[in-house]
């Protein structure tokens, strides 16, 4: 009952599928004790009646007021650890659940999220596991315990009297045949549904970072229109779900509860037949509401049940996706990046083709190129953020696809054109780069990124929060804050894809200034458009449709006339003079 496909189907670790044993076992055993208190009362009125009709002397007081209180405490004991079981051990679970999903997702590929949609991957991070939160704690142990416990109760009155059992639990089956077969319809509907709601996460996202160019173009009204009709179809696809699941559930309720009329019948005509008195009859009525009371909220849950498996298996899409793995030493004799052969794909799209360089340390290597010519890629690579399809890169002879990605990385610093931010003062932005960091390794990192200028003006000046990204500060402020965490890092390897993009020519000649005093001795792998910021580059790779086009030293190229890097060089020259 509890096995793999019963943990995979819930989305359950291990200690999730031993609360769910644990949670039902203590279920089985409240009913069982609410069952016994049935017991309890037809034995005190079988007493009472028999002192109506047969004179016999009233049961005594004392034995009944121990009985009861003996039920009274022990029902207390069974329901308090029933409670602890279903909802006290899942809802410790339910954070060790969202502890593992984020450490999963921590040691994912980029590649991966570049793959997915990021409002569905929160809508599975909070919304999915939130749903998944309710079954675990109150549809599990709930539902299965009934099964069980329903079972060896029926066990009994069918050795007590079989006619009557029968007639008290024949809608029991029929009406979970019923439910059951309304499952898949339910899951076609939560998957519409939530298809839906992704619909409408994305379309707020896209509309609050995009707002300006949105009011900047006068498409506000049809954005909040377009919006406005993902909502409404969203609420249609819950409506139309919902009702059409509680139609099978109430038709479900109703036929179990057509076992009330069966029994009366029955009993009437057995205690007309002589074969039962009017107290077995009772007695089974009285039974008949402790089974279906569990029973009728377990026709709910197992509704639930069977949309929480759509939850369930998204979550599972994200555990079952493969993590980078590798080892957690790091030793390589040097820090030289070889790419040997490497090939690389995003799902069909072939990037590079047999791409092949040495980055040497000590040395500033560029990659130039059209656009979409893989640079970017490669430097993403080269840190292991993507894994490659073909070839190897190695970093100090050591392949780097056999290193642990978080090892790895501490062996660089990176600043890309996207620069991340947090809704964090500067200081505390900049500090990312290296933890435990000293005040002032900060500050003198802030300071040879020539942060001061813009810092100084503000508010707080480094203790000023900067908004969501750095929502606060322009574009090349930004930058420099990303630069300052790299320089604050201080790593042996440095990637920079379009590390100055965003910079004056002011400032761009004194964050480059900064650079290349810092990072002397380093591996430096510069990724740019500009030719002008590769000039003094040590060594230029210039890639053209995801291959090598041709390397070489900045002079070594300039002086081929036959030369793309020399071409793209003039090119770059002949727009500097383009004016309006």
């Amino acid at each position: 009952m509890f096995g793999k496909g019963f943990q995979r189907k819930y989305a359950l670790s291990d200690q999730g599928v031993k609360n769910a044993r644990t949670g039902t076992f203590w279920t089985v055993i409240v009913n069982l004790v609410v069952m016994g208190g049935m017991g309890i009362l037809y034995v005190m009125m079988r007493g009472f009646l028999a002192t109506l009709t047969d004179g016999a002397p009233l049961p005594r007081a004392l034995p009944i007021v121990i009985l009861v209180l003996a039920f009274l405490l022990l029902s207390f004991i069974t329901h308090l650890q029933q409670y602890k079981a279903t909802y006290g051990l899942v809802y410790g679970e339910v954070k060790k659940t969202r502890i593992s999903l984020a450490e999963h997702l921590r040691r994912l590929p980029l590649g991966y999220f570049g793959k997915r949609d990021l409002a569905d991957l929160t809508e599975t991070i909070m919304g999915d596991v939130n749903r998944l939160e309710h079954v675990w704690s109150h549809c599990l142990g709930y539902l299965y315990g009934s099964y069980i416990s329903t079972a060896i109760i029926a066990v009994m009155l069918f050795a007590y009297n079989w006619k009557l059992a029968l007639a008290c639990l024949w809608g029991v089956p029929v009406a979970f045949v019923l439910l059951f077969g309304s499952r898949k319809m339910a899951k076609r509907h939560s998957e519409i549904t939530k298809a839906a709601g992704v619909r409408v996460s994305d379309g707020i996202q896209e509309t609050l970072e995009n707002i300006r160019e949105i009011r900047a173009t006068n498409q506000e009204a049809r954005f909040l229109n377009e919006l406005n009709e993902k909502i409404d179809y969203h609420e249609h696809t819950m409506l139309r779900g919902e009702l059409s699941t509680g139609i099978f559930v109430n038709a479900a309720s109703v036929i179990m509860r057509l076992g009330v009329a069966t029994t009366i019948l029955i009993g009437t005509k057995l205690i007309l037949s002589g074969q039962i008195d009017f107290l077995v009859l009772f007695m089974f009525l009285l039974v008949i509401t402790r089974v279906y009371a569990p029973f009728d909220q377990a026709l709910a849950l197992i509704a639930e049940m069977f949309v929480s498996q759509v939850s369930a298996s998204r979550l599972m899409e994200i555990y079952d996706a493969k993590t980078a793995e590798g080892s957690e030493r790091f030793e390589p004799a040097g820090h030289d990046i070889v790419f040997e052969n490497v090939g690389f794909a995003y799902d069909e799209k072939q990037v590079l083709r047999g791409v092949s360089f040495t980055a040497k340390e000590g040395e500033v290597t560029a990659l130039v190129g059209p656009s979409g010519s893989g640079k970017s890629t490669c430097a993403r690579l080269a840190a292991r953020l993507w894994d490659i399809d073909k070839g190897s890169i190695q970093v100090g002879g050591v392949d780097i696809a056999s290193v642990d990605p978080e090892t790895l990385l501490t062996d660089y610093s990176m600043v890309f054109q996207d620069v991340v931010l947090f809704d964090d003062t500067v200081m505390e932005n900049i500090r990312l780069g290296k933890r435990g960091a000293t005040d002032e390794e900060v500050l003198a990192a802030a300071k040879a990124a020539n942060c001061d200028e813009f810092v100084e003006k503000l508010p707080q000046g480094y203790a000023t929060p900067i908004g969501e990204n750095g929502a606060k500060l322009s574009g090349g402020e930004r930058q420099r804050i990303s630069i300052a965490r790299a320089l604050l890092k201080d790593a042996p390897i440095v990637l920079l894809d379009e590390a100055t993009a965003s910079l004056d020519v002011e400032n761009e000649t004194k964050v480059q200034g900064a650079l290349s005093r810092l990072l002397s001795g380093k591996t430096v792998l510069v990724i740019a458009h500009r030719m002008r910021t590769v000039e003094a580059a040590d060594k230029i790779v210039v890639l053209s449709d995801g291959k090598v086009a041709e390397a070489g030293s900045p002079a070594e190229l300039l002086s081929n006339e036959d030369s793309m890097f020399r071409r793209m060089t003039r090119l770059q020259t002949d727009s500097a003079g383009w004016s309006l």
